[in-house]
């Protein structure tokens, strides 16, 4: 868009200075030409630009300018802020507020490895899952209902609901799967796992899992397991101290000493971009 600029005055007493005709054209897509014929303007018809003070009283007014027009873009910002706190605050309708739930985590083990909830607990090894649960004093062991199944569990006692009715964490062996009642006031199940190189999250699918990074294996027990055996478990718990740690796993580490090694063999190579998957 081009705008045709025109100031003209003319003398209209000996006491005053002529001012000449100004004529400028304004192209929007070139402002800064329009701003050229006005400084020009000036240099020819005044001493304005000779002034010592002429940049600073020009950058006045350009910041002054600027900040009128950021005043004028706001205004019509805050006025569009409001009008929904208004119509919210008119409406006679309850707003109703979602608060957006967050899942609880994995929690720490107990020191056996597994869980306490309300009407049982359970330890762990790798090898063997133990449920413990507490019956009124006296009980018999006619009176316990235990199913040991491939993957699930039943127990209870007749005439009563069930304390533990589920789906196992992994696979059990049932026929190396036995239970028996200490004192006439603890049932404990011993549960053999099919997998055997596993830390389970919990015993019974819906309960709370444990975090199994946090799992610490007796030490005294690795000298029973056989050699292939105890470096597979103490692997698992190296690596789940470097997680914890945030510092990499034993496989990590593997990787990048070939990673070394190969760029020791190879200085001719860039491998300022080398990734290890």
């Amino acid at each position: 868009m081009a705008i045709i600029s025109e100031v003209e005055e003319e003398t209209s007493s000996s006491s005053r200075p002529s001012i000449l005709p100004f004529r400028a054209t304004f192209d929007s897509s070139n402002p800064l030409g329009f701003l050229e014929k006005v400084f020009d303007f000036l240099s020819q018809q005044s001493d304005f630009l000779k002034k010592p003070s002429a940049e600073a009283e020009i950058s006045a007014v350009v910041r002054a300018a600027k900040e009128k027009l950021t005043k004028a873009e706001k205004k019509p910002v805050e006025k569009e802020s409001v009008k929904p706190t208004m119509a919210a605050s008119s409406s006679s309708e309850p707003i109703e507020v979602t608060e957006k739930k967050q899942e609880p985590g994995p929690i720490a083990p107990n020191k056996g490895n597994g869980y306490d909830l309300e009407n049982y607990s359970w330890v762990q090894t790798l090898g063997e899952v133990t449920v413990n649960i507490p019956v009124p004093s006296g009980t018999k062991a006619r009176s316990v209902v235990c199913e040991i199944k491939k993957n699930r569990l039943k127990l209870g006692l007749k005439g009563q609901d069930p304390i533990i009715d589920g789906e196992l964490y992994r696979s059990v062996k049932p026929d190396d799967c036995y239970w028996n009642i200490e004192d006439q006031k603890m049932i404990s199940i011993l549960l053999t796992k099919q997998d055997q190189m596993e830390w389970w999250k919990c015993c019974v699918k819906g309960e709370p899992e444990i975090d199994t990074q946090k799992v610490e294996p007796e030490n005294s027990k690795l000298a029973d397991l056989d050699p292939e055996t105890r470096c597979t478990v103490e692997k698992m718990m190296f690596d789940q101290r470097q997680k914890q740690m945030g510092l990499p796993t034993s496989d990590e580490l593997q990787k990048q000493d070939i990673l070394k090694k190969f760029m020791s063999q190879h200085p001719e190579m860039d491998f300022s971009n080398a990734k290890i998957n």
